[in-house]
């Protein structure tokens, strides 16, 4: 299982693997700043720490699910509990920072139907 960091939008060999991790859907790390995720791992944290050792803010990076099958996009992680950001909840209270995270998920990682 590996983390890939996805900037341009990824592969159907890229959204595969990331698969491995949890065959029905991506765990995610979005970075809202600089327009780039990471995937692949069993955990949020694990997506996180690769975004941060590779130049994201901690403040600019949350949690969320990709369901490739449904595209659907859940919000939902512990990496999102943070109260010094207005967010207390592992649910992104913020419709503004849900509808960047859903742009920036769509452009990376949205295939169009065959």
């Amino acid at each position: 299982m590996k983390v890939h960091i996805i900037r341009e939008p990824a592969s159907g060999q890229q959204i595969n693997e990331m698969l491995e991790a949890i065959p029905d859907y991506i765990k995610l790390a979005v970075d809202v700043e600089r327009g780039v995720l990471a995937g692949g791992s069993g955990l949020h944290s694990d997506c996180e720490q690769v975004l941060l050792d590779n130049g994201s803010r901690q403040e600019n990076v949350w949690g969320a699910d990709w369901y490739p099958e449904t595209r659907e996009l859940m919000f939902g992680s512990l990496i999102n509990i943070r109260p010094r950001d207005g967010n207390r909840s592992m649910m992104i209270q913020s419709a503004e920072l849900r509808s960047r995270i859903e742009a920036i998920v769509r452009r990376l990682l949205e295939v169009p139907p065959a």
